[in-house]
């Protein structure tokens, strides 16, 4: 049990960080609702539990394939321009929702954004990120291996923390989508714009850090 806890510590300590995926979550959630916003989480959470096995099942060979040259300027490299395109899009377009009425932004019903496409952006986001590579490693390392965990003592583990995490993420959608009542319309243009610049800024910021 207290494996479990020590996981769902430092699955708090993720869901506190303020990173891409808080504003990808959270722009989603006001701007389409809970399913949209859960989408996108799932495309993270199936990200996350993808490194969990195959870090569990791979560790020696997955250290060998990182130690290689350059691994951490490539996987840098694509994040940063994973972060920046949707960063991009977000800053040179609308909410689907909003247009322009007597030279005020206003509401419309509009088609939802497919279920696949928000899922491929959180996976992608996640996906394509070094801190999301080396933090799972260095877990693994750290606590599993040093410690010589069972299987069992390992599920309790990561149960703990990819159980605060999905918790975390769909409590960051449900108050997104609460607070959408108290906006206007052009606070929503507004955040896709605050949103779009984090993700840019995040993408240089990796980009930076990978390259100097």
């Amino acid at each position: 049990m207290a494996l479990f806890i020590d996981g769902i510590k430092i699955g708090l300590v993720l869901c506190l960080m303020v990173g891409p995926l808080f504003f990808t979550l959270v722009q989603t959630g006001v701007e389409e609702g809970l399913r949209a916003g859960t989408m996108v989480g799932l495309g993270i959470w199936m990200s996350d539990l993808l490194y969990i096995f195959a870090v569990y099942g791979g560790m020696a060979y997955l250290s060998q394939f990182t130690a290689r040259d350059h691994f951490s300027t490539t996987v840098g490299v694509a994040g940063s321009a994973v972060l920046t395109l949707f960063g991009l899009v977000a800053l040179m377009t609308v909410p689907k929702n909003l247009y322009l009425q007597d030279d005020a932004l206003a509401l419309r019903a509009h088609p939802p954004t497919s279920y696949l496409s928000l899922w491929l952006k959180g996976f992608l986001i996640n996906t394509i990120n070094p801190f999301t590579i080396f933090f799972w490693m260095g877990l693994m390392s750290t606590v599993i291996v040093r410690d010589d965990l069972s299987r069992s003592d390992a599920l309790l583990f990561f149960g703990g923390i990819m159980g605060m995490v999905v918790s975390g993420d769909f409590l960051k959608v449900f108050m997104a989508k609460r607070i959408r009542a108290v906006l206007r319309p052009v606070h929503l243009l507004w955040l896709r714009k605050v949103s779009g610049a984090a993700l840019i800024v995040f993408g240089i910021a990796l980009l930076l850090r990978v390259l100097l």
